[in-house]
């Protein structure tokens, strides 16, 4: 595994805002990467970025440093000034052979990201693989790697409970809704236009509710989001009016009052007795206390929903002891399989060889001697080249894979 280098960019050492300064535009990716695959001779190399990281992973012999990285981030053009050449240098990781791998495998399991347990990052290691390999620019050392860090990834995702909770207040404001078993057709106030409610919305929209009313203090930015979703707009003082009726309200506003009054809400319930929902996920609440107290409506505030978040998180950090046996276990199984693969790779020319060696001695070396033979001797002959060509090509592979097996042993 001496070959696996990677130079790390992340939110770890490095301020999000500046990690931007060293994405690469993907219409210049490939002959950039070309170029410094070239220059510094390197025989694999891939490069992800996302708004956490940019890593460049190598398969190379070079020694690989801070003084290679500033050479090599130079070569690559992207305008960084000395300031801020001196800023990511200070804040570079460096990762060698096997720890290396173990830092790629956590990277793809999440351990390394800002949330623990989000699956996105995975999808992202291998499109960006998956980019440089169409570019030609890895080849067999990296794709054996990678197969190991999608076989770890899975595992992970799959036998740990690292990402089975969420964690977002917006995820888990829609599973409490979910919960409620609400017909499609349930009648949705949304109060507020902000990003909160654009992205609960969006899973609102997605999970086939289809019947939505958007009232916003800026009108434009109500049309914006009932555009979205098909739905009605109104300014935020047509609360004081309405009189269509509805079965759920979202609310979440900047307001530093309370927005639903027990007389804004008996309005809007406009004579129905059945119970309703708010899902309120405003700080301080949008809903004013005493509309709890006086009506029958399904509650879900922010508060509650931020304990559960925090405990979810926990949960997930607690699972990290596990991902890391698995992570571990991988890497444990991998460097038998990759030295195998390196002593396939170097005896592939074995076969070659022997055949070159057999066509001499046939047709050069005993070339008179082989002529004068009759055809049933020429036949046995023929038979006992082919035995021992078949031996001469096993037998080294065979002793080859036994040392590696003893050794590892």
């Amino acid at each position: 595994m001496k070959y696996l280098k990677i130079i790390a960019f992340t939110h770890k050492q490095i301020e999000l805002k500046e990690l931007g300064k060293l994405v690469i535009c993907q219409e210049n990716l490939t002959d950039k990467l070309k170029q410094v695959q070239s220059e510094f001779k390197i025989p694999e190399i891939f490069y992800l970025a996302t708004c956490n990281r940019v890593e460049f992973v190598l398969a190379t012999s070079q020694v690989i440093d801070k003084a290679f990285t500033k050479k090599f981030i130079a070569a690559l053009q992207i305008g960084l000034c000395e300031d801020y050449m001196a800023t990511f240098l200070a804040g570079v990781s460096i990762y060698h052979e096997q720890e290396a791998l173990n830092h790629l495998l956590r990277t793809s399991c999440s351990l390394e990201s800002l949330v623990v347990g989000e699956k996105e990052i995975l999808a992202q290691v291998r499109k960006a693989y998956e980019s440089c390999r169409e570019a030609g620019l890895t080849g067999d050392y990296l794709r054996m790697v990678m197969e190991r860090v999608v076989k770890t990834a899975k595992e992970v995702y799959t036998d740990t409970m690292i990402s089975r909770k969420p964690i977002s207040v917006v995820s888990l404001a829609y599973r409490k809704l979910k919960d409620l078993d609400l017909c499609s057709k349930a009648r949705i106030l949304i109060i507020g236009a902000g990003e909160t409610n654009q992205n609960i919305s969006q899973y609102l929209q997605k999970h086939k509710f289809s019947n939505f009313s958007v009232f916003n203090r800026t009108l434009s930015k109500a049309e914006e989001l009932a555009a979205n979703l098909n739905g009605d707009v109104y300014n935020l003082d047509d609360l004081k009016t309405y009189n269509k009726g509805f079965d759920v309200i979202i609310t979440c506003t900047s307001s530093v009052r309370p927005i639903i009054t027990p007389e804004i809400y008996t309005t809007l319930l406009n004579g129905e007795t059945g119970k309703k929902t708010i899902v309120d996920l405003a700080i301080p609440n949008d809903t004013d206390p005493e509309v709890v107290k006086q009506f029958n409506i399904n509650f879900i505030e922010v508060h509650s929903l931020n304990e559960v978040a925090k405990n979810n998180l926990k949960d997930r950090y607690e699972e990290l002891v596990y991902a890391e046996q698995i992570i571990e276990n991988n890497i444990r199984e991998f460097v038998p399989v990759l030295k195998q693969r390196q002593i396939e790779l170097a005896m592939s020319q074995v076969p070659v060889k022997i055949k070159e060696i057999r066509h001499r001695a046939l047709n050069s070396v005993f070339a008179d001697e082989v002529g004068n033979m009759d055809e049933q001797s020429r036949e046995v002959l023929e038979k006992i080249m082919d035995y021992m060509e078949k031996k001469y090509i096993s037998v080294p592979m065979v002793m080859a894979k036994e040392i590696l097996v003893n050794n590892c042993n």
